[in-house]
């Protein structure tokens, strides 16, 4: 049975799991007419001023929104989980308001031997500060920016268009005098433009059919010389990343340059900011350990919540949403249900959508490439859920168990299901071939699946990742095995073959947790010898790290460390 047939299959087959669909939705197919819907000390050379000011207000507490870092643990070991409500919905109880923002522990992940670092740029004091001190002035500026009242009305300047966005259309005076023919001034600096542009803005718009990144920022950043020089800094970093650099960082020098003069504009409040620091945050991510990723990632889902931006808010602030989210949902999946996203999967959405009722907004956007950010939430939905499993499991704590959880999750695993099953053209393979084997010694054993848009490698990524660790927690009621796609093997190689068919730099990076999540269930050395080969070709090429999870593969297939593969 091919996969899109299977897909038919499994809407019937769930359909009589089911007891009372919340909504109905428009027919898929003919053979799905009876199916519903169910519904991320040292020599700084900062301003003395700006050091003082980061320092001084770095016990404020964040806006509501940003789920609270919990102390360290390990799944069994933990004396408790404090910072969870009790009697919150089953897929909520993880989403809870963010107290404070002081310096979390690293948080240990269960069955990961995560590194401390990934290389020395991480643990180099001067990035070491300087993150700290960006993190404290976005937590300020969102602080600050945080409504006290209910706001003035305010004119609609452009009609359709949310309000933050209306605030970023208006005429930008640009707050530095430097241009950014200046600050490019030199060779090498061109050389990290051009990178900017082939290699990494094609990351950050995997999932944009417009190309925000790669053609709207760079006309931002004409009067926005934070954004330059955060536009410099990330492409060094990728560039120092991949070539094995160490010792001096430019990326560094351009990284503090951007932190200096992004501090009027966060006095400022203006929007633009989101796009200079959620590049900013990508660039920390590149080298910081998994373990610390909450600390990249809690300041910018600060000011998602502070300004009110969300995956709906349109233009450029929509795009730099979803290339946080991204992020955010890769922290999530390394958690392995320790933790949640950052930013409230609610505060994902416009102001009274309901989470589970979502699915027909994305599904009625125009672009196509907003079905493949469907994927990305309802991923992230699925991390709460095993979040408030693993809470409720372990400690006892909310609703998620019983009955309650199993509708949450036959509706989680009905919406990945649905969202399969009307997936738009752009987002179906354009071609399928089955492997080669690996029983009988062929190293080709995963299925070559071959897509012609980004936005289509990831977000049918995403969506068997979701099955995945929705299988991983199934129900006692349900027998997986009644569902044609209820197979984690099925699923997994499928994660394993997009990658291998679909070489898009972008979308390799974000198949780094994925590959993880897949990788376990894989059983013949073939398998394990073609997915670290491809791990360490993903790390060679877009300089991300990603190879740390060859040992913890290893250890799951049941390898010594010193066995080659």
């Amino acid at each position: 049975m091919d996969d899109d047939a299977s897909l038919r299959v499994t809407v019937t087959a769930i359909g009589q799991h089911t007891s009372t669909p919340n909504s109905s939705i428009a027919e898929i197919s003919p053979s799905l007419h009876e199916y519903q819907h169910q519904r991320p000390s040292n020599n700084v050379s900062l301003l003395d001023d700006f050091a003082s000011v980061a320092l001084r207000h770095s016990s404020l507490s964040s806006p509501q929104g940003i789920s609270s870092p919990q102390p360290s643990f390990r799944v069994g070991t933990s004396p408790g989980r404090p910072g969870h409500q009790k009697d919150l919905p089953c897929e909520d109880e993880t989403l809870s308001l963010y107290a404070g923002h002081s310096e979390p522990e690293a948080m240990i992940l269960s069955g990961a031997s995560v590194p401390l670092v990934l290389d020395e740029f991480a643990i180099n004091p001067r990035f070491v500060e300087l993150q700290r001190e960006l993190r404290s002035l976005l937590f300020t500026s969102a602080h600050s920016n945080a409504p006290t009242r209910a706001a003035s009305p305010v004119v609609d300047e452009h009609p359709g268009v949310s309000t933050v966005e209306n605030r970023l259309q208006r005429p930008y005076q640009a707050i530095s005098s430097e241009s950014i023919k200046q600050i490019v001034s030199t060779n090498q600096r061109l050389v990290y433009l051009k990178n900017y542009i082939v290699e990494v803005a094609p990351w950050l718009d995997m999932h944009d059919v417009r190309r925000t990144f790669g053609n709207q920022l760079l006309i931002l950043a004409q009067t926005s010389s934070p954004l330059v020089y955060a536009i410099l800094a990330i492409s060094a970093r990728q560039i120092e990343r991949k070539q094995g650099l160490k010792g001096s960082y430019e990326s560094l020098q351009l990284y503090q340059n951007a932190i200096e003069l992004l501090t009027p504009q966060l006095e400022a409040r203006d929007p633009n900011i989101m796009a200079t620091c959620v590049v900013l945050c990508c660039l920390e991510m590149m080298s910081a350990s998994p373990t610390d990723w909450r600390r990249h990632l809690d300041g910018c889902a600060a000011l998602f919540d502070s300004f009110g931006i969300h995956g709906f808010s349109g233009g450029l602030l929509q795009a730099v949403f979803w290339c946080y989210a991204r992020m955010d949902l890769c922290f999530a999946i390394i958690a392995e249900g320790e933790e949640s996203v950052v930013l409230s999967i609610n505060k994902w959405l416009p102001p009274h959508m309901p989470a589970d009722g979502a699915g027909r907004f994305f599904r009625s956007t125009a672009s196509y490439d907003m079905h493949a950010n469907y994927a990305v939430f309802l991923c992230a939905r699925v991390c709460c859920l095993l979040s408030a499993r693993t809470l409720y499991v372990e400690r006892g704590q909310g609703t998620c168990g019983g009955e309650n959880f199993t509708q949450q999750w036959l509706q989680l695993w009905d919406e990945c299901t649905q969202w399969a099953a009307s997936r738009p053209k752009e987002l179906l393979s354009l071609a399928k071939v089955r492997p080669a084997g690996g029983e009988d010694g062929h190293s080709d054993p995963f299925p070559h699946i071959l897509y012609s848009a980004q936005c289509a490698i990831s977000g049918n990524q995403l969506y068997h990742t979701a099955c995945i660790l929705l299988l991983d927690i199934v129900p006692p009621t349900i027998d997986p095995l009644t569902l044609p796609s209820g197979s984690k093997l099925w699923h997994a190689r499928r994660v394993c073959g997009i990658s291998m068919t679909n070489i898009h730099h972008g979308c390799w990076n974000l198949a780094i947790h994925p590959l993880w999540v897949a990788g376990r269930l894989l059983s013949h050395r073939d398998e394990h010898r073609a997915l670290v080969r491809l791990i360490e070709r993903i790390e060679a090429t877009t300089g991300w790290g990603i190879c740390w999870r060859i040992k913890d593969l290893k250890e799951a297939w049941g390898y010594e460390q010193s066995v080659v593969l």
